[in-house]
């Protein structure tokens, strides 16, 4: 990419996996909410919902069929308890996964939570042209994976490479 280049805003769809936040108290939502929007980018919507894998892949499916939503960036339910299930539901959709993503982001988080890290299963990959990154349900977490990785990732300008510039080569056969 030229090295005067715009900076391509992405759409992002931020969705908070939980069985007892509200709008209210929904702090690893609105983080990410705010970080993505102070990038430039643009956040087609958020949206809360429960921790069931039916009701995860239902609003994920509408998103990636959405030609107005380039990614998904979910937080919650990616722990090893019974009721955590977002990485089942996002990973039965992809197409792709991303295993540097969850690799990356435990590295990064290792250094402020040392072995805890251990427990997340935080994940990404593309579902049908769609970029699908789940996160843990902590402030601390999203700030990480968004400030760390994300934040790189989805700057077009970024050297020497970005999931931007893959964007429009998703869908190859």
């Amino acid at each position: 990419m030229d090295s005067k280049a715009e900076k391509q805003v992405v759409n992002v769809a931020i969705m908070t996996i939980s069985d007892t936040r509200n709008e209210v108290d929904d702090k690893s939502g609105n983080t990410l909410v705010e970080r993505v929007k102070g990038a430039g980018h643009h956040v087609v919507e958020k949206r809360i919902v429960v921790d069931e894998i039916e009701e995860i892949q239902k609003a994920l499916k509408e998103w990636i069929a959405s030609p107005d939503v380039d990614v998904v960036i979910a937080t919650g339910g990616t722990g090893v308890t019974g009721r955590d299930v977002t990485p089942e539901a996002f990973e039965a959709l992809f197409d792709k996964h991303i295993p540097g993503f969850g690799e990356l982001f435990r590295m990064l988080s290792y250094q402020n939570i040392k072995t805890s890290t251990m427990q997340s299963r935080a994940t990404g990959g593309v579902a049908q042209g769609t970029f699908l990154f789940a996160l843990p349900g902590s402030t601390g977490a999203c700030k990480d994976a968004w400030d760390d990785i994300l934040v790189h990732q989805l700057d077009s300008t970024h050297k020497p490479c970005n999931l931007v510039s893959l964007m429009p080569r998703l869908m190859e056969k």
